[in-house]
Formats: structure tokens, C-alpha cells, sequence
């Protein structure tokens, strides 16, 4: 399932649904957690049933459920599950554990999560345990805001916006837990809409860092964003002449190619992108 871009979409607007499916993003989040009132989740629950049910624009469509610590999330996948939805977000997630209750909640269906796994001080103890759920999942992501919110922080941002250590920790932990369990690296959001070049940064540095998609809060940040984790044809060119330099000397731990000595984590670099684009 390719990631690049997760647009999220509260549930209780559907007027925005075929918009956002028309932004390019990669899937849809339809959200019933925190863009929902509590007062408007049965409407945000009939929405996204009535969406399941048509052609969903041919976009992968995933519901953001309401936390299992709560009382909602039964009434959710009662909403929801009979349209079958691609893949289900998990929020508040602490570790195997959370994936594990969830999944026994589906009556059998077989369906991807996307924890997100950083949102309590105990989830961040648990970010190495995802392995032992990999076949469940779709990815493995973050937030930097509930956290904060949960250990009684001013804020996780600098003056500059970046991110302070403690929260720099967590991402780094996720962005490891992540390919730990062989699952995909999802960015956390961009909260700004009004700063293209920012944005570009922000994917930039995320692709950089071994990300490889990213969350939405606006259409208008979908095209950064696709073409941010999307190798340039520069890239994929240099990887297939990597991947043919050592077919042509089997055996070889290291080689010179353009001028520069490349060995072995080279190849596993080059056989990343050439998956990408496949």
C-alpha cells in the first residue's frame, strides 16, 4: 500500500470528502477522534458509512477511531466496518498491546492500523514492540501535540517551530520503531497551510531522515508532499546504475562507480528507491 500522503478529513464535514479525495493524496483519513465534537460523532459515523458505501472515488480510505481508554470505539466500527474500510487509525496507541485489542474488535476482518504511537507518556516505553504485530499493520506514525498536552508541556516546538529534544527523542524513536517492524515510516503533520516553502523543508528533511509518507491537514499540501517522498529521475537513474555496477561483479563488497567508492549499504539504498517507484 503506497503512503506517500495521508490527507485528514473530519468525519462530520462530507461535503469535503470528494475534495480531498481529488487532492492526489495517496489515502484518506476520515477522522471521528479530535475534529469531532462529541455531539456530532453519530452524524461523522453516518458519513463515513455513506462514503464506504459508494466508489470512494477510488481512493484508499482510512477512519481515524476514537481511543480504546474511551467508550466510542465499539460504536465506531459498528458504524464503519460493514463498508470495509482499507485500514483503520489507531490513536493514543501504546504498543502491541493497543493493535492487538483492536483487531480482536474486528470479527475477523482483515484490516491494516496505523498506530499512532506517541500520544501518552507510556506509549513512547513501547515503540520497539510493533514487530510482534507487523502483519497487522499499515505503517507506524506520531504526533507531537497530545503529548505535550499529557506530561503538562508549554509547548513541543522551539520559537523557529522545530521540534524540542524531548519531542525530537520521540520521533526518532518512532521513525525506528517503525522499520524495526519492517512497516512504513509515517511523518507526523505540518500544522502550517500558509508556508509552501516551510513545508517543502519539513517533507525534505522527514525523506531525508528515512521517512516515508506523511500526514495532511489540507489539500493544498498534498502535491508537496507526493512529490517530496517520490524519487527524482536523477535518483532512480543513479540507483539502477548502483544495482547494475555490482550484477556486473558479483562478489564484490565494494566498487568504484562515477568516481566514488560505494559498498553494500549503497546497494540496500538503491534497491529502497527502485521499490518505491516499482
Amino acid at each position: 500500500m503506497k503512503l506517500r500522503s495521508l490527507l485528514f478529513v473530519p468525519a462530520d464535514r462530507p461535503e469535503r470528502f470528494a475534495k480531498a479525495a481529488a487532492s492526489g493524496a495517496d489515502a484518506l483519513i476520515l477522522d471521528l477522534e479530535d475534529s469531532v465534537a462529541a455531539e456530532k460523532k453519530d452524524a461523522g459515523r453516518a458519513a463515513i458509512a455513506a462514503w464506504l458505501a459508494g466508489d470512494r472515488a477510488g481512493v484508499t480510505t482510512f477512519v481515524r477511531v476514537n481511543p480504546l481508554d474511551g467508550d466510542l470505539t465499539d460504536a465506531d466500527l459498528g458504524a464503519v466496518l460493514p463498508g470495509r474500510p482499507d485500514g483503520l487509525v489507531l490513536p493514543k496507541a501504546e504498543g502491541a498491546a493497543s493493535v492487538t485489542t483492536l483487531v480482536g474488535k474486528l470479527g475477523g476482518a482483515d484490516l491494516p492500523v496505523l498506530p499512532i504511537a506517541t500520544e501518552t507518556p507510556a506509549a513512547i516505553f513501547q515503540l520497539g514492540s510493533y514487530g510482534a504485530v507487523a502483519s497487522h499493520l499499515a505503517g507506524l506514525t506520531w504526533g507531537a501535540e497530545d503529548l505535550p498536552a499529557a506530561i503538562g508541556a508549554a509547548t513541543s516546538r522551539e520559537a523557529d517551530g522545530s521540534y524540542t529534544a524531548p519531542y525530537e527523542l520521540v520521533r526518532s524513536l518512532t521513525l525506528f520503531g517503525a522499520h524495526a517492524a519492517g512497516t512504513q515510516a509515517i511523518e507526523t503533520v505540518f500544522p502550517r497551510i500558509d508556508a509552501p516553502q516551510a513545508l517543502a523543508a519539513y517533507v525534505a528533511r522527514a525523506r531525508r531522515d528515512g521517512f516515508t509518507g506523511m500526514m495532511a491537514i489540507h489539500p493544498t499540501q498534498v502535491a508537496t508532499i507526493n512529490a517530496g517522498f517520490t524519487p527524482t529521475e536523477a535518483e532512480v537513474a543513479h540507483a539502477r546504475a548502483v544495482i547494475d555496477a555490482f550484477a556486473a561483479n558479483p562478489g564484490v563488497g565494494a566498487l568504484k562507480l562515477d568516481g566514488k567508492m560505494i559498498d553494500r549499504p549503497h546497494l540496500v539504498q538503491a534497491q529502497r528507491i527502485i521499490a518505491r517507484v516499482a
